[in-house]
C-alpha cells in the first residue's frame, strides 16, 4: 500500500485537528519515502504544528505544505490550486474531510447563522473543492485519473432530533458522491465515501459552542471511535489498487448500531 501511494500529492481538508490531522499523519506513516501532503484548515498555526510533527516522525521524504483555507468561502477555494507552488499542483488525492455541526436546536428554533455555516462548509465547500480538483484530475491520462474521498457520517443515512441541518448536509454529501461516481464512471477517477459513527474529536465541543462539559457528556458510558480509526480507513481506501473502489464504508464503534441506537454502560 505504501508503494502504491509513493510519489502522490494528497490534499486533506480540515487537517488542523481530529480526523483530518490523523489522516495526514497516517498518510505520512504509510508512505514515508516520497509523498506530498497539502493540509488545509482555517487555523494556520495548528497546521504548521501538524507539519512539524510529521517531519519529526518520518523525516524529509514527506513534504508537507500547510495552507490556510476556509472552504466555506468560494473565492478562497477558486484561487486555492492556482496559488499553490507548481510542484504541489498536480494533485492525485482529495480527502474532503472539513465539516462541522453547530448547535442542537430543533426545527423552528434553528439559528439562521448556524444553518448558513453548516451548509456553506459541509455542502458548498465540499462541492467546490471537488470541482477544483476535478479540473486537475481530468488533465491526467486519456480519461482522467485521481481519487476523491468524501467523509460523510451516519447522520447522512438516518436523521436524529436536534441535528436536522447537519443530517441534511451529510445526506447531500451522500447523494452528491453517488451521482458524481456515475458521472465519472468512464474515467479512472475514483469516488469514495467513508461514513463514521460516533467519533470523539473537537466536533462536539464546536456543536456545544465551546462547552467541553456538555461535549464530554456525549461520550459518557461509551468507547467512541478515535480519529486514528477513521484515518486508517481513509488511507486504506486511497491505497487500494486502481481498479478497486471503496465506494461506501460505514464504520461504527461497537456500542453503536444506528444513528440513535447506542448502548451506554451504567
Amino acid at each position: 500500500m505504501g508503494k502504491r501511494l509513493e510519489g502522490k500529492t494528497i490534499i486533506v481538508t480540515g487537517a488542523s485537528s481530529g480526523i483530518g490531522k490523523s489522516t495526514a499523519i497516517e498518510f505520512a506513516r504509510t508512505s514515508p519515502k516520497s509523498l506530498k501532503l497539502i493540509i488545509t484548515a482555517r487555523r494556520i498555526d495548528a497546521l504548521k504544528q501538524v507539519a512539524e510533527d510529521i517531519k519529526k516522525e518520518v523525516g524529509d521524504g514527506v513534504q508537507v505544505l500547510p495552507v490556510q483555507l476556509d472552504i466555506s468561502k468560494a473565492d478562497e477555494v477558486r484561487s486555492f490550486i492556482p496559488n499553490l507552488p507548481k510542484e504541489f499542483q498536480d494533485i492525485d488525492v482529495l480527502v474532503n474531510n472539513a465539516g462541522l455541526v453547530k448547535g442542537v436546536d430543533k426545527a423552528g428554533d434553528i439559528k439562521e447563522e448556524d444553518i448558513d455555516t453548516m451548509m456553506l462548509t459541509n455542502v458548498n465547500g465540499l462541492i467546490n473543492m471537488t470541482q477544483a480538483c476535478l479540473k486537475v484530475f481530468r488533465t491526467r491520462g486519456e480519461s482522467g485519473q485521481g481519487d476523491i474521498i468524501n467523509i460523510g457520517s451516519i447522520a447522512g443515512r438516518a436523521g436524529y432530533p436536534g441535528g436536522s441541518i447537519y443530517c441534511a448536509t451529510k445526506a447531500a454529501i451522500r447523494t452528491f458522491t453517488e451521482a458524481i461516481r456515475m458521472e465519472l464512471i468512464a474515467t479512472r477517477i475514483r469516488v469514495m465515501e467513508i461514513d463514521p459513527g460516533q467519533v470523539e474529536t473537537e466536533f462536539s465541543v464546536v456543536r456545544f459552542g465551546g462547552d467541553k462539559t456538555k461535549a464530554d457528556k456525549v461520550y459518557e458510558g461509551v468507547t467512541p471511535l478515535t480519529p486514528d480509526d477513521i484515518a486508517e480507513t481513509i488511507v486504506f481506501a486511497a491505497g487500494r489498487p486502481e481498479n478497486v473502489v471503496i465506494a461506501d464504508m460505514l464504520v461504527y464503534p461497537n456500542h453503536q448500531a444506528a444513528a440513535t441506537v447506542m448502548h451506554r454502560r451504567s
